[in-house]
């Protein structure tokens, strides 16, 4: 594949601040060679070139785990290049595939999951894992080896020398925020499919973004933290600030937190990236989102941040809102009502009208006491 050392943001959206790549394998047995997935757009014409470079003269398969973009976008020049290659798809990516890319049909060969095809010395096995994170998603298995092409799934946007990823702590960071940012959504689908990988011999995991694991254990036994239902007891909080009251009660109700022996992130929405946001949330038992008051709502940035977390879902079972306001006292309400997504209790508003008072202070005082109080702290 290709490694993108520049790129900052990801679909005009994820923010890359260590780059990434986009992985692509070549699988020669003794018979037939395979090519498990592409790269994006921009890439093409070096992916084509890297191809070159390989001095594989004939193509059987092109195995296309997933249809994202960046994933998929050279096919048309890979079936040019190599006219008698088959195209592997899985049964719910066929119908998706002719919607993006002008294929000839007899070319295309749709799989379902536990089909395999023979290489010689090596058997591809398909395995159907649809949401995570698009609904045709599979993953292939080089059995005799134990690779497994897992596109998307264990990712890490990273872009790195290092072919392998053999401390996890090389990876933890940017495979954390990658699962924060596009897997956390689909938790519940990845406990199944966590489930159902202990039934194969597993020596690599090959993603389609960051390193191979060489370790495959390592990075599956984050995955099974991630993805449970348990928390560190920890509290992410959140906060935007127009004239520095929010800015104030929220390292208030930190150090209070800090004071009570809480392990707190304290995220300023102003700076803070969403990836970072999104990371904060993986493991966290409380949310607070502290907002200033825009026109009766919520800040326009407490909002999006609202409407991202609703979408990613994170796991925690608390979720608080500290609201500074002037005299339209809604927002707190408007922000609840952004998450019907979030399968959380909500503790008691703090509501502070423009600058905090000793029983504002009480309040945060108290609020600080229930969550130690849940963490079995207090």
């Amino acid at each position: 594949g290709r490694i993108d050392w520049d790129l900052r943001i990801f679909d005009n959206l994820i923010p890359l601040p260590e780059g990434t790549s986009y992985n692509s394998y070549l699988v020669q047995g003794s018979e037939k060679t395979a090519l498990i997935d592409t790269t994006n757009e921009d890439g093409v014409c070096e992916f084509i070139a890297n191809l070159d470079g390989t001095g594989v003269s004939s193509l059987d398969y092109l195995v296309i785990n997933h249809l994202e973009q960046d994933h998929s976008s050279a096919i048309p020049e890979v079936l040019e290049k190599y006219p008698d290659c088959k195209l592997i798809v899985s049964n719910k990516g066929r119908k998706m595939l002719f919607e993006m890319y002008e294929i000839d049909e007899a070319r295309v060969h749709p799989v379902k999951g536990g089909d395999a095809i023979s290489l010689g010395d090596t058997t591809l096995e398909f395995i159907d894992a649809p949401w995570v994170h698009w609904p045709e998603t599979m993953m292939t298995l080089a059995r005799e080896p134990g690779v497994l092409f897992s596109c998307d799934l264990f990712g890490a946007h990273l872009a790195s020398s290092s072919l392998f990823a053999s401390e996890i702590q090389d990876v933890y960071s940017p495979a954390k925020r990658y699962y924060a940012e596009i897997m956390m959504p689909y938790r519940s689908h990845i406990q199944k499919y966590l489930g159902r990988l202990k039934d194969y011999k597993i020596q690599l995991i090959a993603p389609s973004h960051g390193p191979v694991f060489d370790n495959p254990e390592q990075i599956l036994a984050l995955y099974r933290d991630w993805v449970s239902d348990e928390t560190d007891g920890s509290t992410a909080i959140t906060f935007i600030s127009m004239h520095g009251t929010t800015d104030r009660v929220s390292r208030y109700l930190a150090n209070a937190l800090i004071d009570r022996g809480q392990k707190v992130e304290l995220l300023n929405l102003a700076e803070a990236d969403i990836g970072k946001v999104a990371m904060a949330t993986v493991d966290a038992r409380f949310i607070i989102m502290a907002t200033s008051t825009v026109i009766n709502s919520p800040h326009p940035i407490a909002a999006s941040t609202a409407y991202l977390l609703n979408l990613l879902k994170p796991k925690c079972p608390y979720f608080g809102v500290l609201s500074a306001f002037g005299w339209g006292a809604k927002a707190d309400e408007i922000l609840k009502g952004m998450l019907p997504n979030l399968n959380a209790e909500f503790l008691e508003t703090v509501k502070i009208r423009n600058s905090p008072k000793k029983e504002d202070f009480f309040a945060l005082d108290k609020l600080a006491g229930t969550i130690a109080a849940v963490n079995g702290n207090a």
